[in-house]
């Protein structure tokens, strides 16, 4: 009878290396994939939050009816209606009110149909420019000019007590 011990050694040698191989490999993969989801979760919420965030509406008080003079268009500021807690100064936005005659007003938003630059209100030719890419707007807020896909977005507008109301909710989404 032969004994076959050198034989039996590097079969056990060859098996504690495979099971110690497949173990590393095995901890090597859960170590990269518990790091990959800790590098994941924030970008993964951030992209996530405009969907599942309620979407918060109110009326922001922007000024008494004799602060707006008629055929005048004038910015306003106030807080959004869904701000972060840590967002400071970044949580207001404006707005220009524009009053017609009969005390019939409108709110259209600083930001441009096209691509969300802030537009400027010109007094002498009565537009709405947008330096980013040549958008132009009549005072009426509908598209004169440029790339804009439409007229600027409007804001519910109220008067409560002579003073007067804006409708806020999140900063719509321009292109989509």
């Amino acid at each position: 009878m032969s004994c076959d011990c050198e034989e039996q050694k590097t079969t056990d040698s060859k098996l504690e290396a495979v099971n110690r191989r497949s173990f590393l490999t095995k901890i090597t993969i859960a170590i990269g994939g518990f790091i990959g989801t800790v590098l994941a979760f924030p970008l993964i919420t951030a992209m996530l939050d405009p969907v599942t965030r309620k979407k918060d509406t109110s009326w922001r008080n922007v000024g008494g009816l004799i602060d707006f003079e008629e055929g005048k268009t004038k910015m306003v500021s106030f807080e959004n209606a869904s701000p972060y807690k840590w967002s400071g100064e970044i949580a207001y936005s404006a707005a220009y009110v524009r009053r017609e005659e009969n005390n019939k007003l409108t709110a259209f938003s600083v930001n441009c149909a096209h691509l969300g630059c802030p537009v400027r209100w010109e007094e002498k030719p009565e537009l709405f420019m947008c330096p980013c890419h040549g958008g132009v707007y009549y005072k009426d807020g509908s598209r004169a000019a440029g790339p804009p896909p439409r007229g600027l977005h409007t804001y519910p507008i109220r008067i409560v007590n002579n003073q007067v109301e804006i409708e806020t909710q999140a900063i719509p989404i321009t292109n989509i």
